[in-house]
């Protein structure tokens, strides 16, 4: 089984048949002999539903609810590390946005450093506590 995070880019991929990464993302979460368990948080869901349009929306919202994805709980006592973070990775050249601070801070709790992303460049470059890296997928 691979478990991997699941970013916003990839969510809205698989649910927009017109963007063109939509093929790569589909094909690779639906191979029969590669079973997923793929994680998640609500400001990347957030982030996914605000750019679908309402069908597309709905179905996303229903694939997760169905349990294709797992929501990796957060309390408010836990934003004060992704501010940290969100401090640390922004300067002038880009920002680091809560939905990949969250992201950051699943793969700090639980270990796992693979990623499904179209953010190549921001998560080739964030470095967890430890200095080990992202594995984009």
């Amino acid at each position: 089984m691979i478990v991997a995070l699941l970013d916003a880019g990839p969510m809205i991929a698989l649910f927009d048949g017109m963007d063109k990464h939509h093929v790569h993302f589909r094909d690779l979460v639906t191979q029969p002999n590669l079973p997923w368990r793929l994680h998640t948080t609500w400001p990347c869901v957030t982030e996914a539903t605000h750019m679908l349009g309402d069908r597309e929306r709905l179905a996303l919202l229903r694939w997760i609810g169905a349990g294709a994805v797992q929501i990796y709980p957060f309390g408010t006592e836990d934003l004060m590390d992704m501010v940290d973070r969100m401090a640390a990775y922004t300067d002038a050249r880009s920002e680091m946005d809560l939905a990949d601070a969250s992201l950051y801070w699943v793969a700090h709790e639980t270990g796992v450093r693979q990623i499904l992303t179209l953010d190549v460049r921001d998560f080739s470059r964030y470095r967890l506590p430890d200095g080990r890296t992202f594995e984009i997928l």
